[in-house]
């Protein structure tokens, strides 16, 4: 996906589009760290929190357990 960035003020904004934060789960209260690894390329991820991981964890001990013989043996 090619996006350009938009004046908003005297600032610059790179939009993210409705479909991109509902395959990432986050809204307009999600925290998004920006960083960069070789000064050429920005990563932003979404700041997990405490009740997210929980979340994401209690989720996965329910498909374990629902379906974790079956994925063992597609393993």
């Amino acid at each position: 996906m090619l996006k350009k960035l938009t004046k908003h003020g005297n600032s610059w904004a790179l939009v993210i589009d409705r479909p991109i934060m509902d395959l990432l789960n986050i809204d307009e209260d999600t925290w998004l760290e920006v960083s960069t690894d070789d000064g050429k390329g920005l990563h932003i991820s979404p700041v997990q929190t405490e009740e997210k991981t929980k979340k994401f964890k209690n989720s996965l001990d329910k498909i374990n357990k629902k379906y974790g013989k079956a994925l063992k043996n597609l393993a």
